[in-house]
């Protein structure tokens, strides 16, 4: 372990390193945490001493996050985050990756963990029933269930369940809407939804049981833990499961895929695509290089110099902060 980091503008800034394999815990809970102030410092001095980076949510309504590091920092940060007597049976999915999921640690405190738009919805205590990936496809196997898919258009390009139905939205916010316009699609007297890591299909679950909705169910672990236990000869997903860090995808054993995304449009780059015309690394993907302006064309392209100067040096383009905030 490193000695800890200078101090910056009041915080410790990360040092760099290089790690033969990172770890890396997705975790969420939909809890009551009236002291969430409390809890937010703790897990700032905890990965920040752990020297663990990612990002971190915590609001009154629970806690949400992806970290990674060293398998004894990460070990570290989730032993002291279960010591806070509500986070005692988190449940966590490990992974690791070759390469750093992410470059800085950031830790917010948020009105809410993930939000729908609508105002309260009570997730800890009014969701949908929780289906184990082993159950999964017997689930949606029967004909009674209606099928969703929770996540944003982005995501869904690269991998869903056979047979789900896209919502196409842009935000989660946009969820309940989907649900007003689309009557027609509810009236099958089960629902079925799942997302990356089961967080936005538990929130949009108690939000459905709070319409009115009665047989209501949920992915326990969302894809990324159906990935994890489920053989590929017997999984129902199709594809690649999107993931919010540098891995960008994953397939089956949480193996990290060969997809970049696009920083330009921020949409999903498969490797196929990066053959093809207008495709730069770093500036423009095929599907935005005659829209890109110049000015940002100009800025990705200097900012991809500059990313591949420093891997000439062996370096990190982009440093590595620990940074609280509060919005």
């Amino acid at each position: 372990m490193h000695a800890p980091g200078p101090r910056c503008c009041g915080m410790r800034l990360v040092p760099t390193y290089t790690f033969a394999m990172f770890h890396i815990a997705a975790f969420y809970k939909f809890v009551e945490l009236p002291d969430h102030h409390a809890v937010h410092t703790t897990v700032l001095e905890l990965c920040t001493t752990s020297e663990v980076l990612g990002t971190v949510l915590v609001a009154s309504e629970g806690i949400n996050g992806t970290i990674a590091g060293t398998e004894d920092g990460i070990e570290t940060v989730i032993a002291g985050l279960r010591s806070v007597a509500p986070l005692s049976d988190l449940v966590v999915k490990h992974s690791t990756a070759q390469n750093a999921p992410f470059l800085k640690l950031k830790v917010r405190m948020k009105k809410e963990i993930v939000s729908l738009g609508v105002g309260p919805v009570n997730a800890a205590g009014n969701t949908g029933t929780k289906v184990s990936p082993s159950e999964w496809n017997t689930l949606i196997a029967d004909p009674d269930v209606l099928l969703i898919d929770t996540r944003n258009d982005y995501e869904t390009e690269i991998g869903s369940f056979t047979g789900a139905v896209n919502p196409e939205t842009r935000s989660f916010t946009e969820f309940p809407t989907w649900i007003d316009d689309h009557g027609d699609l509810l009236s099958k007297p089960k629902i079925a939804m799942f997302c990356t890591g089961g967080i936005r299909c538990e929130k949009a679950s108690a939000y459905l049981r709070e319409q009115g909705f009665e047989e209501v169910y949920q992915l326990d672990g969302g894809i990324l833990r159906y990935l994890e236990t489920v053989p590929e000869a017997e999984s129902a997903w199709d594809g690649e499961c999107y993931v919010f860090d540098r891995r960008v995808s994953v397939g089956h054993g949480l193996a990290p895929g060969d997809n970049t995304v696009c920083v330009n449009c921020d949409r999903v780059v498969t490797k196929v695509e990066t053959e093809l015309d207008g495709y730069v690394e770093g500036v423009c993907c095929s599907r935005c290089h005659d829209t890109i302006s110049d000015e940002r064309r100009a800025r990705f392209t200097e900012r991809q110099h500059q990313i591949e100067l420093a891997a000439q040096r062996g370096t990190a383009h982009l440093g590595r902060t620990a940074v609280a905030e509060t919005t």
